[in-house]
């Protein structure tokens, strides 16, 4: 029986890898990417027509970068390549996308599906965050590499996780005044973790290379920083900005921490995040079984050595099962590749994909020594005052959290959810769920896997009320071989339309 060409969603390292892979086999993939240009998050690249040095734009990874971009451009003309394609659904068969420049709408069965979706940042609010001018880590980044403008020109950047200094690297690289770096973590928790990355030289040497630098140019680096608040200005809400982030030395993970003065750090933007979280929407839609990862502090789609999940013919890839970095999600998308050509019966190197497994086994070992260097700020939700907005798409504060696990007995997610909304807004949870999780396991005193999560739904991201189908279809698309492998859709504006 034929076989669909295999859909790769996400064409970031783990996707362009994965893509290649596949055509070194002779298969035709199909490749769907949210952005205009190949890269992801990570190595994104700048509009047509803008150029910065690839120096410039990824400082030591420019050679990476340079070879992600090269190796996809001479792959392009042997696949079939999507760019600015949302997929906002997946059904057992069919995956439902629009084009996110014409807003036009379609749908496109699948037998393989390699799932790469990256991630996104980890945010636990602080009072005033939704103040103009604080954005999160990524945000300041992408700024940095898509539009090539920095976020403010005296910038703070706060939270915890090598993102926070590879982005204050790159500010201030860039010529933006970088007031200070507040990371909640501390020089003896990196000191702890090193002999869980010594077996990782290079990137080792890379971080404590940028911490360097910092130093050397005497941007303040602060450890055991609380963030307390941000505070804006300005005669209305149009023109409010940031006018100043206060914070304080305090432990975030011990019991007793000694608690130094407020201080006042006067800027015009706020870049902050405590690491990343997994973008999982779409495995979830896909049927994938989770599991909790408690070095993570995150329900993921579970996979295998090779990246496949529980649900036959859907394979994981990068840090959208879970973050491992730039360099094992290549890994992991070769892998991943690998691994839907020996399902189909394709022969392939099995030598390499030992020497993958192993190669990414040994960058787990190095994550789990950064989530020990740079840990999750545990005392966060137990510090979160009542009037802290959670969910800035639906206004609801920590306090209301609390009382609707408090009033209903919920500790569970999804009951969370239903009695006050949260992860109804626009994100869909993508950037409350975390924090909202850490509340309602504080509120109840149970540990943070008992809450659960949020259930993936469509749509997994915004969808504009102008979407539209390219045309009427009556027949019903299906992933048999001998169904047209892309269809029309009818049906599309109204699953957009269905309330949660």
């Amino acid at each position: 029986m034929s076989k669909l060409s295999p859909i790769i969603v996400g064409a970031g390292p783990a996707g362009v890898r994965a893509a290649q892979t596949l055509v070194a086999h002779g298969l035709r993939p199909i490749l769907l990417d949210e952005a205009p240009r190949a890269g992801g998050q990570i190595y994104r690249q700048p509009p047509p027509g803008f150029y910065r040095s690839k120096k410039k734009l990824y400082g030591f990874e420019a050679g990476r970068a340079d070879s992600v971009h090269q190796d996809f451009a001479a792959l392009v003309q042997q696949i079939d390549y999507r760019p600015q394609t949302l997929v906002w659904n997946a059904q057992p068969d069919v995956l439902d996308i629009m084009n996110t420049t014409t807003l036009a709408a379609d749908n496109i069965a699948w037998q393989d599906i390699i799932v790469a979706t990256g991630a996104t940042d980890r945010v636990l609010p602080v009072p005033g965050w939704t103040t103009p001018g604080v954005y999160t880590l990524g945000g300041a980044q992408v700024a940095l590499k898509f539009q090539g403008c920095a976020i403010g020109r005296r910038v703070v950047l706060a939270g915890t996780g090598p993102l926070l200094y590879l982005v204050a690297y790159q500010y201030a690289k860039a010529g933006v005044q970088v007031m200070a770096v507040l990371d909640s973590s501390s020089l003896s928790d990196r000191i702890a973790a090193l002999p869980d990355m010594l077996g990782q030289p290079a990137l080792l040497m890379k971080g404590m290379y940028y911490m360097a630098w910092l130093m050397a140019h005497r941007i303040p680096l602060k450890t055991h920083a609380r963030l307390l608040r941000v505070e804006g200005e300005g005669q209305n809400k149009h023109d409010e900005h940031v006018r100043a982030v206060v914070w304080r030395r305090e432990s975030m993970t011990a019991e007793e921490p000694v608690i130094g003065p407020e201080q006042t750090i006067e800027c015009d933007a706020l870049g902050f995040g405590y690491a990343l979280r997994s973008e999982t929407q779409l495995a979830d839609l896909l049927g994938c079984r989770f599991g909790f990862d408690a070095v993570q502090r995150a329900h993921l789609p579970e996979r295998d050595k090779a990246g496949r999940s529980s649900v036959p013919g859907v394979y994981l890839a990068g840090d959208g099962a879970g973050i491992m970095g730039a360099d094992a999600a290549e890994l992991a998308g070769e892998r991943a590749a690998l691994a839907l050509l020996q399902d189909r019966g394709v022969q392939i190197d099995n030598a390499r994909a030992d020497k993958l497994e192993h190669r990414l086994a040994r960058i787990g070992a190095f994550r789990k020594g950064l989530e020990r260097a740079f840990p999750f700020p545990h005392k966060w939700a137990g510090l979160a005052d009542d009037k802290l907005i959670v969910c800035r798409c639906e206004q609801i504060s920590a306090g209301e959290l609390r009382q609707a696990a408090r009033d209903n007995n919920a500790q569970e997610m999804n009951r969370l959810k239903a009695l006050t909304r949260i992860g109804m807004g626009r994100c869909q949870g993508r950037m409350c769920s975390s924090a909202a999780g850490e509340i309602l396991a504080q509120a109840c005193s149970i540990p943070l896997a008992q809450v659960g999560r949020l259930r993936g739904q469509a749509p997994i991201k915004p969808v504009p009320i102008g979407m539209h189908a390219l045309k009427s279809a009556p027949a019903p698309v299906s992933a048999s071989p001998s169904t047209q492998q892309t269809a029309s859709v009818f049906h599309v504006a109204l699953a957009a339309g269905e309330d949660e």
